[in-house]
């Protein structure tokens, strides 16, 4: 007997989308650089190395989030930690929305995600750099 799905991705992004906050390429670029924000990549690390990445985003990715993100995981990144404005994105926004979604959810604030993700931010022209995963931190590109 096939499953039937009662719930599906559409559904989810929109109900992500309405419980956060989605800002634009333009308005992620003006924040980029700030100390009081950390861009927060969800990206598979055969993305960012075939990608690259935004200078300076702490790699997340989306599969550990939620054990990243509490303090009671054995998991936790002190990162997370942090009274900072946390920014994330993907390839295109989807993983990014219910990711925010998710981490405001477990109290983690101020979030925001980028809509339209890192192709959005590439093609508003904001700065890139490429990611050695053996580092895990981006390295400026040249």
């Amino acid at each position: 007997m096939p499953q039937t799905i009662t719930l599906g991705f559409k559904t989810m992004l929109a109900e992500a989308e309405r419980a956060i906050e989605t800002i634009d390429a333009a308005a992620a670029i003006a924040l980029h650089g700030r100390d009081d924000v950390v861009f927060v990549d969800l990206r598979d690390p055969r993305e960012l190395e075939r990608e690259g990445t935004i200078p300076g985003a702490f790699h997340c990715p989306r599969g550990m989030l939620e054990f990243w993100i509490d303090p009671e995981s054995p998991y936790h990144k002190c990162i997370f930690s942090q009274d900072k404005r946390f920014i994330f994105f993907c390839a295109g926004g989807w993983r990014s929305a219910l990711g925010a979604a998710t981490a405001a959810r477990m109290g983690l604030k101020p979030v925001a995600h980028l809509g339209g993700g890192f192709a959005a931010w590439r093609e508003a022209g904001g700065p890139t750099g490429r990611f050695e995963l053996r580092e895990q931190r981006p390295v400026a590109a040249k």
